[in-house]
């Protein structure tokens, strides 16, 4: 996969996503390499983000790289500067970018870009996020043949991509959404058509229940995104009965892995007991973001 772009999980196939997960395992173990010695990755972000921006500038500083990282002030997309001109310009200084934007944003880069681009969150998927997920699922798990993945909660980016990655090595996905806040039908579809392929199934309820029963990981993400704060009260409303607490995860398989891609609303979607559950595998879920785009640049940079 050397040179492409990664927008969407589903721009990696099944031997890709294989293959990250090895040398991310690889990479976890044997600690700092050469890999990407002298690439430069610039970080292009309109919306803050701690995990996103540390994970990715410490992987490429552990695979003796850098990382340049570009506030909304100092570029401006389609604001202060074309997306297109932006794209080129940064294609003449470094040799992959990562971009915090909106989807469309994305895609315009992509197009105009002569370097890979890299999908760091937009509105529509988070692959980066799915990776460390199955990276996590699988340490834990050493599996995925047979595993059922439930996801409660607001059918949104992290959603997307959670299920297309879920499905796409093996696994069952069970989501519950409130009516009006479910995943993309499009989305779904590609979903249902790889879990057709791999051997797996998609339930999609409106009853949390229903979706954590005997499920061996259970994932939740937060009812109010970034650029939805003015949504916050009728938002709890809406989402009241889908916060995972002692009571929803007791449902699950003995033993099943709680997950969150943080940051967490502590007491709106997942509350403390849940959180620091001896299950919770949030804060691996947060360090394997770093070993897992670090695998992922190295293949896109090296085709390794």
């Amino acid at each position: 996969m050397k040179g492409r772009d990664v927008l969407s999980i589903c721009d990696l196939g099944r031997e890709d996503i294989q293959g990250i997960l090895s040398n991310a395992i690889s990479g976890k173990s044997n600690g700092q390499s050469t890999l990407l010695e002298g690439k430069t990755l610039a970080l292009v972000f309109e919306k803050p983000s701690l995990r996103t921006r540390v994970s990715f500038e410490m992987a490429m500083f552990g695979a003796g790289g850098r990382a340049i990282y570009l506030s909304p002030q100092e570029v401006g997309l389609g604001k202060r500067e074309t997306v297109p001109d932006v794209a080129r310009v940064l294609s003449r200084f470094v040799d992959v970018i990562a971009a915090r934007t909106s989807h469309a944003n994305l895609e315009m880069l992509s197009r105009y870009a002569t370097i890979p681009v890299v999908n760091a969150l937009s509105e529509v998927e988070h692959p980066c996020q799915a990776l460390a997920d199955i990276l996590t699922v699988y340490e834990k798990k050493k599996k995925f043949k047979g595993l059922t993945m439930a996801y409660v909660g607001d059918g949104n980016n992290v959603a997307h991509s959670l299920m297309l990655a879920a499905v796409n090595v093996g696994m069952n996905f069970n989501i519950a959404s409130p009516a009006g806040y479910q995943t993309s039908p499009a989305i779904l579809e590609t979903a249902k058509k790889i879990a057709a392929e791999n051997g797996g199934h998609i339930l999609c309820t409106e009853q949390p229940e229903t979706a954590v029963k005997d499920a061996d990981i259970v994932y939740t993400d937060v009812w109010t995104s970034m650029g939805q704060e003015d949504e916050s009260e009728i938002r709890r409303k809406v989402f009241a009965k889908y916060q995972l607490n002692t009571k929803l995860t007791s449902l699950a398989n003995p033993g099943a892995l709680i997950m969150h891609p943080m940051p967490a609303h502590r007491g709106e979607e997942i509350t403390d007991a849940a959180m620091e559950s001896a299950f919770s595998v949030v804060f691996d879920q947060a360090e394997n973001r770093m070993h897992a785009q670090r695998a992922l640049l190295v293949r896109m940079l090296n085709g390794k």
